[in-house]
């Protein structure tokens, strides 16, 4: 079996599915090493591969942004973008690099899967002198890929069809990579020169098209239709976690089987610290309503709710998805990009409210597929989010539109078409080298 190296950033968002890939080559027998950052040791071991550590100065706490990057609390917009991609993408660059060169130089891996923003993969991919196993890149947002048929990915801007969509969409490439997001581009290739590298032939942030294969890790059906897609992005379907073995239902379980509609608002793991963005309003909005609302924090203490819970609310610090969303009739979602797809392969609708990040991508996505609504703000009004939540579980499209996308999602597995491009990889470069011999 093969010998596989994934390669990840240290954010939460980012290791975790690699996590569960990792989980599912090594129960077919790969052995498989994890680069990321040091305080994910033991979740590397826990799923059977042997983990390495990223050099302190390729690594970073990914909830402590604001304390570890001087100077990033004071942006935003625009500027966030440049910021962030400058210094937490482009910056460990090197050391990211530096820490794969050393693990091939020692050990024989037959292919690696590196994080799409792993950048310290693209001095392998743009020096042809290097001998490299296989690199398959895996995107762990929504496809990032400039399209004539797409706005540039960031805003959440929907596609236009016809030839005044291509207009505007050509427009707007313009705009966002000559000018809006070129620092981001510069600082790369200012990077990259530095290291005796050409420049990216490509735009930063479609930078993952330079590798072997891309792994998009959805569904066709849930993301925009390009006539201009690279030939070696594969589409694979979600990345779930597996299912929960150990749950413990709370006291009040047995309320949410009550002939009522159940609402599930969260959000997430990461953007969870100031629950006033989203969770507490959501509380607020369905009050009087005559819904069940579910709440969870996401592993914060619940004492972080300031507001007085109504009769029809309960709140966790965590509910496994896979036991609460096959009840639940509407997910109130900050849009982080695996929830939303958990959610869609469960067959519910969404109400998204996304700011950061990729999160407005995949809100719009949502739009974009008829399986829920937009708020288009990460701080949305209490009467928002209640004429959304209204608004689904008034119009059956919405459901019927999710249930669509459930059954394109049943017919994936995404594991195991990964490991089928992996093995498909392994056996091109196998057969490659058997040429160069003859």
């Amino acid at each position: 079996m093969p010998e596989i190296l994934i390669a990840s950033c240290p954010p939460v968002g980012h290791i975790a599915p690699l996590l569960n890939v990792a989980r599912g080559l090594v129960a077919r027998g790969d052995r498989v090493t994890v680069l990321s950052s040091a305080r994910h040791a033991d979740k590397v071991r826990a799923v059977g591969a042997e983990p390495r550590a990223l050099p302190r100065s390729a690594d970073y706490d990914d909830s402590a942004f604001d304390a570890e990057l001087p100077g990033r609390a004071e942006t935003s917009g625009i500027a966030r973008i440049n910021f962030d991609v400058e210094h937490i993408f482009v910056r460990p660059l090197p050391h990211q690099f530096s820490a794969l060169r050393d693990l091939l130089a020692d050990n024989h891996f037959d292919a690696i899967i590196a994080d799409a923003f792993f950048l310290g993969m693209l001095p392998l991919l743009l020096d042809e002198a290097v001998k490299r196993p296989p690199i398959l890149a895996y995107s762990t947002t929504p496809l990032f890929l400039s399209s004539r048929d797409t706005a540039p990915s960031g805003p959440g801007i929907r596609p236009m069809s016809g030839p005044v969509g291509r207009l505007r969409n050509r427009a707007l490439r313009g705009l966002t990579q000559n000018v809006l997001l070129r620092p981001s581009h510069r600082s790369a290739n200012r990077m990259l020169a530095t290291m005796g590298l050409p420049k990216l032939p490509v735009f930063l942030l479609d930078a993952a098209v330079l590798a072997d294969r891309v792994i998009a890790p959805t569904i066709p059906e849930f993301d925009y239709h390009r006539s201009d897609l690279p030939s070696h992005v594969r589409f694979v379907g979600a990345v779930s976690p597996l299912p929960c073995e150990d749950f413990l239902a709370p006291p009040w379980w047995n309320q949410l089987l009550r002939n009522r509609p159940v609402v599930h608002v969260t959000q997430g793991t990461i953007d969870n610290a100031d629950l006033t963005k989203l969770v507490e309003p959501t509380i607020e909005a369905l009050a009087d309503e005559d819904v069940t609302v579910v709440v969870s924090t996401g592993g914060r203490p619940t004492s972080q709710i300031a507001i007085p819970l109504p009769a029809n609310t309960f709140v966790a610090e965590y509910v496994p998805h896979d036991v609460l969303l096959p009840i639940v009739d509407v997910m109130v979602t900050n849009g982080g990009f695996g929830a939303v797809q958990r959610a869609l392969s469960d067959g519910v609708p969404l109400v998204v409210a996304g700011q950061t990040e990729d999160k407005p991508e995949v809100a719009a996505r949502v739009a974009h597929a008829g399986v829920g609504i937009d708020l288009r703000t990460g701080t949305p009004s209490v009467a928002a989010i209640r004429s959304a939540v209204t608004d689904v579980l008034g119009d059956p499209s919405f459901g019927e539109n999710a249930r669509r996308l459930q059954q394109a999602y049943a017919c994936r597995d995404a594991i195991a078409d990964i490991a089928a491009l992996v093995d498909e990889m392994v056996d091109e470069a196998a057969a490659g080298r058997a040429l160069r011999l003859v």
